[in-house]
């Protein structure tokens, strides 16, 4: 009997699919240049924690809009080295983003933002909710 050869094909696509599906379920799958986050519903508020180690306050932008939490962070090295020249240079700009929807609304005027040791907290207070956009400082 002849085996059909689009069965592996497809055997292989249903492998990909579950571990697609799995990596989403448990976290495990992250896009380059996003930034892992953790999300937490609490009675009162929302708390985002974003990992953002190697930047600095300045180098980072919070804005709520429209429901939607967004990061973004650049993050450029000098481009001398003091002490000599470099060999090899693979650190000189970075960037990173995330949008995070939110599922209610939340205060806009309470939002707060903390940056400690590389990991960035966020926390929105929920409850009623205006349009247009903030910017919030990160302490």
């Amino acid at each position: 009997m002849r085996r059909n050869p689009f069965d592996e094909i497809e055997e292989m696509l249903d492998r990909v699919s579950r571990q697609v599906e799995e990596g989403m379920t448990s976290g495990g799958l992250q896009v380059p240049g996003s930034v892992p986050v953790d999300v937490a519903d609490t009675d009162e508020e929302y708390v985002v924690t974003a990992d953002l180690p190697g930047y600095e306050t300045d180098d980072i932008e919070l804005t709520l809009s429209d429901g939607t939490l967004r990061l973004d962070a650049t993050r450029e090295d000098d481009l001398e080295f003091a002490e000599g020249e470099y060999l090899r240079r693979e650190r000189t700009r970075k960037t990173a983003s995330r949008r995070v929807r939110l599922p209610e609304p939340v205060e806009e005027d309470e939002v707060t933002a903390g940056y400690e040791n590389g990991v960035l907290t966020v926390r929105l207070p929920k409850v009623g909710g205006g349009t247009g956009s903030k910017s919030i400082d990160i302490e």
